[in-house]
C-alpha cells in the first residue's frame, strides 16, 4: 500500500518534423488553441500543472469529457506515457524514470485486455508465472481472488465464453493477485450496459474494501465518481478544475464548469442579479426575490462581494412548484420516472429542468403536469450558486 504525490506534473506530446515547421510562430505570439489543448513551442500540452496528493489506501477518481487529460495522468502514473515536466512519487520513492513493470502496480483497462488463448485461471496467474512465484502461492492467489469476484466457477474457462461482465471481473482478478501497491483503472465499466454497469460498480465498492489498497479510478460518467471516490479530481482541456468530497463538489462547485458537470440531470443557469438589501445579500431573478442562506451570506461578506450581475445556478432537484406567485413556466416535455416527474419548462424565454417528487402527490396533481400545462415555480436561499458573469467562478469561492 502507498501515498502517491505528483507535483507539477506536465504531459506534452512534441511536433512530428513536418508540423514542427507549420507550428513556427513569431516571437510574442500568444499559445494557440487547437481541439481545447494549448498549442506551444514544445508542441500540443495535454495535462498542465498538475498537483494532487493521494493518502494511502484512498480511492481517487479523475472525472471529466474525453480529453480532458485523465487517461494521459493515469497512464503517467503507470509509467506508459513518459512525464514530460514534473515529478511523481509513489510512496517516498521518485519513479518518474522507472519502468512500469518495477512501479508496483496493477492497471485494469477499458478493454480488458484478456490472453485469448488463455483460460481464466491462466490469465489471473501469468504475471505471477512471469515473476517465477512458487506454483502452490500462485495457485493460493489465484482462487482467492477467484472468490472474492465470484468467478470460481469460470477459472477453467476462455475469455469467449465469458460475458462482458465476467471478463472485466477476470481482468480486475488478474491485477488483485499480484497485490500491488496502487489499483489503476481506465474507464473500466464503459464497455458494460447499464444494467450490468450499476452492478459492477457495487461489486467495486465492495472489493475497495475487502483489499484495502490506493485505487486510482479514471471516468468520464459523474455517476461512477459520485459514489466510488473519497475524493474526486475534475478536469478540463488538462487542467483540474476542482478536487473534492463527492458532496463538496456537488454542494460547492468551483466554477460553472463543475456544476454543469456534476450533477444529473444538469444543474440550471440563470442571468440574474445580485443584490444587498439592510446588509443582505439576494438574488433577484425574473418576479422573485430570494434572500440567501446564512452560509452563504458570510462566504460572500467575507469575500467582499459587490452587487453585480450574475450567472445563478439551481438544480432542477432543488426547485419547488408553488401554487400562487413564482416564475411562470409552461411545460413542454413531462417525463414520469417513478418517484418524481422531470419537467422540462420554459421559462423567461430559455428551458428549464424541474425534477419533482410525486410521494405525497395525488394522481390528478400528477396527471396536471402533462404537455402545454402551466405552472409556477420558485426555490430558496440555501439551494442558490452565484457566479461570476465573466470568469464564472463561484462568487463563494
Amino acid at each position: 500500500m502507498a501515498s502517491l504525490s505528483l507535483k507539477n506534473v506536465k504531459k506534452i506530446y512534441p511536433f512530428s518534423g513536418d508540423d514542427t515547421k507549420k507550428k513556427k510562430k513569431k516571437k510574442g505570439d500568444a499559445p494557440e488553441k487547437k481541439s481545447n489543448l494549448q498549442v506551444t513551442d514544445k508542441g500540443v500540452i495535454a495535462v498542465h500543472d498538475f498537483n494532487l496528493e493521494i493518502k494511502d489506501k484512498e480511492f481517487i477518481v479523475l472525472v471529466g469529457p474525453s480529453g480532458c487529460g485523465k487517461s494521459t495522468t493515469l497512464r503517467m502514473i503507470a509509467g506508459l506515457e513518459e512525464i514530460s515536466e514534473g515529478e511523481l512519487y509513489i510512496g517516498d520513492r521518485l519513479v518518474n524514470d522507472v519502468a512500469p513493470k518495477d512501479r508496483d502496480i496493477a492497471m485494469v483497462f477499458q478493454n480488458y485486455a484478456l490472453y485469448p488463448h488463455m483460460t481464466v485461471y491462466e490469465n489471473m496467474a501469468f504475471a505471477l508465472k512471469l515473476r517465477h512465484t512458487p506454483k502452490d502461492e500462485i495457485d493460493r492467489a489465484v482462487k482467492q481472488a477467484a472468490e472474492i469476484l465470484d468467478i470460481t466457477q469460470y477459472l477453467g474457462r476462455k475469455p469467449k465464453a465469458l460475458s462482458g461482465g465476467q471478463r472485466q471481473r477476470v481482468a480486475i482478478g488478474r491485477a488483485i493477485v499480484r497485490n500491488p501497491q496502487v489499483f489503476l483503472m481506465d474507464e473500466p465499466l464503459s464497455n458494460l450496459d447499464a444494467k450490468l454497469r450499476n452492478q459492477m460498480r457495487a461489486e467495486i465498492i465492495k472489493l475497495r474494501e475487502r483489499i484495502d489498497t490506493t485505487f486510482i479510478y479514471v471516468t468520464h460518467d459523474q455517476t461512477e465518481a459520485m459514489t466510488l471516490g473519497d475524493r474526486i479530481v475534475i478536469m478540463k482541456d488538462g487542467f483540474i478544475q476542482q478536487i473534492g468530497t463527492p458532496q463538496e463538489v456537488f454542494n460547492h462547485p468551483y466554477n460553472l464548469f463543475v456544476a454543469g458537470f456534476i450533477g444529473s440531470p444538469q444543474m440550471n443557469l440563470f442571468d440574474a442579479k445580485l443584490v444587498k438589501k439592510n446588509g443582505k445579500y439576494a438574488v433577484i431573478l425574473d418576479n422573485l426575490t430570494v434572500e440567501l442562506s446564512e452560509e452563504k451570506q458570510a462566504a460572500l461578506a467575507k469575500n467582499n462581494v459587490a452587487e453585480q450581475n450574475i450567472t445563478l445556478g439551481v438544480r432542477p432537484e432543488h426547485i419547488t412548484l408553488c401554487r400562487n406567485g413564482g416564475i411562470s413556466a409552461k411545460v413542454d416535455v413531462s417525463e414520469m420516472m417513478g418517484s418524481t416527474v422531470h419537467l422540462h419548462v420554459s421559462a423567461m424565454g430559455r428551458d428549464v429542468v424541474l425534477v419533482i417528487s410525486t410521494m405525497n402527490m395525488t394522481g390528478a396533481e400528477v396527471a396536471a403536469l402533462s404537455n402545454g400545462a402551466t405552472v409556477g415555480f420558485d426555490f430558496n436561499g440555501t439551494v442558490c450558486h452565484v457566479f461570476n458573469k465573466e470568469t464564472g467562478i463561484n462568487l463563494e469561492a
